[in-house]
């Protein structure tokens, strides 16, 4: 089997396939997800707390010098991105556990029938109906 081919037959198994829209999928809701959290999330958090800009929240590690700009450590940042994660991360938790759920009851399996007498079972019984009918 040459490389192309096997390497077609990997590319077409169906786990290859949903990992790849998945992934599609995951970005797109994650530029979406870090939209909702800048634009609509974060600018009533800020006002809450006093009229912060998240983006804007950063300790200056070196001031600027001439030419070069100053060196800042940009937390605000950071702690959007750490609320970004938390959505995400919620959202996809909240996604698989649905599916979860929806598998379990796929799942469930039939009542088991009680197993059929044995032979001796059988004997016993007709034995006692006869012992009875006497």
């Amino acid at each position: 089997m040459s490389m192309m081919s096997e390497f077609k037959d990997f590319a077409m198994r169906g786990n290859v396939i949903d990992m790849a829209v998945g992934i599609v999928i995951g970005g797109a809701f994650g530029k979406v997800v870090s939209t909702f959290v800048a634009n609509v999330l974060m600018p009533p958090i800020g006002i809450l707390l006093g009229g912060v800009d998240f983006s804007d929240l950063a300790i200056t590690l070196l001031a600027s010098r001439g030419d070069a700009e100053a060196v800042l450590l940009s937390y605000g940042v950071f702690v959007q991105a750490l609320v970004d994660f938390l959505i995400i991360a919620f959202a996809i938790f909240m996604v698989v556990k649905a599916m979860n759920s929806m598998k379990q009851e796929e799942e469930k399996p039939a009542p088991a029938e009680p197993p059929a007498p044995s032979k001796e079972e059988v004997l016993l019984a007709e034995i006692r109906d006869a012992i009875r009918s006497s």
